[in-house]
């Protein structure tokens, strides 16, 4: 049977609708992905409540990797749209991912992380180290904070011709490193560590502290192992410091034995040890300042820069002794003759027995 001229107009009708219905599917489809696409893209992903958040990519991570550990820093707030993302960046290609230190900024984009993973952007880390006594404390403090193997820093460490370019032996070496903050990059070389630090001690020794320890009669490396006896003696409150550092210099100055028990703790290596005695004594080592004159050939740690300044700025006074008060209140007892000094002692000594501290 011939179609009639309504047929046609009702197919053709018919036909418009089916595609304008087509056409407003697709159109919904293209603007619910064209949303999509800028909300992973161009929308911040990064919440840190103001906290400074830093990842951590190591040497050999792949995409996943590197991303996971991104995740699992905590400031994420979309992690399925991160690693998308990273896919159509070819973040998952070979060479893409940089090892490195990042920071996290508050309000990044999917978009503006992955550029700044891929490009090796990377943010300085807060380097410290503290409560160091021996080189092997130093070198793990060190490796765990950088790219850098315990061993190479070591290795530099123990080197007498490196040390010596650094105008240091393999003893005062440690001397260059002063405690404090240092902001420098993650992959930073053995070396470049190095000189950083050289350049850092350069810089905290200004004319008016080589003017103190010029008249004091000591080296800077001389300085630095005082205030490392300094430092073990008085821990607890810094004020007391210069008191106890005048001391060791009245008797540096009289030609007498330092006696200082911690370079004894140092010299037996049993950092224990609360109450020397005796036969702590009879180590025979140059840090036992019981057996041996003058300062040891280097520090018993690393000490701070208060304590350097204590040694600087000595109080002036003639107390020749010191002990640890009886009421363990961290502060001590000081005396200018022996007769005093052993008054002080027998009543701490007491006091330690009382308290059961026989070792």
């Amino acid at each position: 049977m011939a179609k009639t001229r309504i047929d046609y107009k009702a197919n053709a009708t018919r036909r418009r609708n089916r595609f304008a219905y087509i056409t407003g599917i697709l159109g919904l489809i293209l603007i619910t992905f064209s949303y999509y696409f800028y909300q992973v893209f161009f929308t911040p992903n990064v919440e840190t409540k103001g906290k400074r958040t830093y990842v951590l990519i190591p040497r050999g991570a792949d995409w996943k990797t590197a991303l996971n550990r991104v995740d699992t820093s905590g400031v994420i707030i979309d992690k399925m749209s991160l690693h998308f993302v990273g896919r159509m960046m070819n973040y998952d290609k070979p060479g893409a991912v940089k090892p490195g230190n990042y920071e996290l900024k508050d309000g990044l984009t999917n978009r503006q992380l992955i550029n700044i993973l891929k490009s090796g952007s990377q943010s300085p880390l807060q380097l410290t180290f503290n409560t160091v006594r021996l080189r092997q404390e130093l070198v793990d403090k060190l490796a765990a904070q950088v790219d850098i193997p315990a061993r190479t820093l070591d290795s530099l460490l123990r080197s007498p011709a490196y040390t010596k370019s650094l105008g240091f032996d393999t003893t005062s070496v440690l001397t260059m490193f002063i405690p404090n903050t240092y902001e420098l990059y993650w992959n930073t070389s053995a070396d470049n560590l190095m000189q950083r630090m050289k350049k850092e001690y350069e810089k905290f020794w200004t004319p008016a502290r080589d003017a103190k320890r010029q008249k004091l009669g000591l080296s800077r490396a001389q300085v630095s192992t005082l205030a490392s006896i300094v430092e073990a003696e008085q821990q607890q409150h810094a004020d007391e410091r210069p008191r106890v550092a005048g001391v060791y210099l009245n008797r540096l100055k009289r030609g007498m034995k330092l006696q200082a028990d911690p370079t004894v703790v140092y010299a037996n290596r049993d950092f224990t040890i609360k109450r020397v005695l005796n036969v702590h004594l009879t180590k025979d080592s140059p840090y036992n300042t019981y057996k041996y004159a003058g300062l040891p050939p280097g520090p018993i740690n690393l000490p701070s820069i208060a304590s350097i300044d204590a040694v600087l700025n000595p109080e002036s006074h003639d107390y020749l002794y010191f002990c640890a008060k009886e009421d363990f209140s961290g502060y001590h007892a000081f005396a200018r003759n022996e007769q005093e000094h052993l008054v002080n002692a027998r009543r701490y000594q007491a006091a330690l027995s009382r308290a059961g501290i026989m070792k």
